[in-house]
Order: C-alpha cells, then structure tokens, then sequence
C-alpha cells in the first residue's frame, strides 16, 4: 500500500513551492480518489498490451507478470447470482458438478441464450453448463446452479483524514484510509494528483511541472 500522508506532503511540498497554492484536504481526496481510479484502470489496458505485443516474449511476459502482480492484491471469489457491490471485473465462474467437482461455465449473451434454447444440440446441460450476465449486479446460470466465481474488486476510496487545531488541519492517522496501489505507484500518484490540482487552480506551470516529473520517471524506467 501507498501512505496516503506521504503523497500528500509531496504533493503540499511542491505546490507550495514558489506559491504555487494550498491544495485543501477535501480537493485533496478528491484528486487522490481519481488517480487512484486511473491507475487502476490503467492496469488492465497495460496488461492487454502487454500480451498482445508481439517481439520478444519474455520481456512482454515479464510486464505482464509485474501488473498481474499488482492486480492480485484485489482479487476475491464469490458466490450466488447477485453480484457484490465491489465488483470491478468478472473473472472466471464455476459451478459444482457432482460432489466437490468444479466446472468452468461458458458466459453466452441472451442472444445465444434464445438460439440455444431450442437446439437440442447445444442447449446447455448439467456437465455443461453456461451462465448470462443480466445486467450489472446479477449472473444466472442454466441449468439453474449456484455460480461461485473469482472477480477483481474496486480498490477502497483513499482518504486524508484530520482534525482542525488552531485553526489548521491536522494529520488523523486513526480515521485515514490510504491508498491501496502498490507502493512502486507513490510517485505516480504525486505527478497525477499535482496535475488535477494545477488544472483546479488554474496554474498551468504545476501541470506542466507534473508532467515534465511523469515524462523523466518513464524514460528512466526504459533505460
């Protein structure tokens, strides 16, 4: 995990600097919400690409292996037709089939649902059996069976919490939430936040200074 008081010392430190201007705690954990989110979702498009690049394998292989890595932290399993709330993606649903044995399910749309409904040939069976998501929060299998399933869940909100003393806001390590990213994303979430508080403030020098600290960390890390 990221201490989410480090991040924001950093980002204060270099706000500050030259007066640039004060980030409060609120527009803070707004910011901090948001590029947690885009380096989250970044994950999964880092990873598609990694996979699908073609050239030297074991490079790509290694890339892949590193955002897996990540991912695993907020992976789960579940059970039952209805979703949990924290679902980010759905992985791979399974059902019983017989004592103690799991099968994969094949996901259909409610398109092929219908097409199959009337085939005798590959209408769906309890060996075989094939699930459709209904919307958002609901799975159903066919035949009818409790689905378990593994899923990637979203990561919890981050949160700088503190109390006012003399007027200034004070750091409040009991009710904070820090960011749940690997600890190699701390200077990542300083750029981000940096560049949503330049935007906010209208001071294109702090966006433009994030963005210059981004681009060095990329080409460093190529290096």
């Amino acid at each position: 995990m990221v201490s989410i008081n480090t991040v924001y010392q950093k980002v204060l430190a270099f706000a500050n600097k030259e007066q640039r201007g004060y980030i409060t705690p609120q527009e803070f954990n707004l910011f901090a919400d948001q590029a947690q989110k885009e380096i989250f979702e970044q994950y999964f498009y880092d990873l598609d690409q990694a996979y699908r690049s073609p050239g030297r394998r074991e490079e790509y292989s290694d890339i892949a292996e590193h955002i897996n890595d990540k991912i695993a932290f907020f992976e789960k399993n579940g059970s039952g037709s209805t979703l949990p709330e924290d679902l980010y993606r759905l992985g791979v649903v399974y059902s019983t089939s017989g004592i103690a044995i799991h099968r994969e399910i094949e996901q259909i749309d409610e398109k092929e649902y219908f097409l199959r409904l009337g085939s005798y040939l590959t209408k769906w069976t309890q060996h075989n059996k094939v699930y459709v998501r209904k919307n958002a929060t609901e799975i159903r299998v066919y035949p009818t069976a409790t689905p378990y399933y593994w899923y990637t869940r979203k990561p919890n909100k981050p949160s700088w919490a503190y109390v006012v003393v003399n007027e200034r806001a004070m750091y409040d390590s009991s009710n904070t939430d820090n960011f749940e990213l690997h600890s190699s994303e701390e200077s990542e979430l300083v750029y981000r936040i940096l560049a949503f508080a330049g935007i906010s403030m209208q001071k294109p020098d702090l966006v433009q200074a994030a963005v210059g600290m981004e681009t060095t960390k990329q080409q460093q890390e190529k290096q």
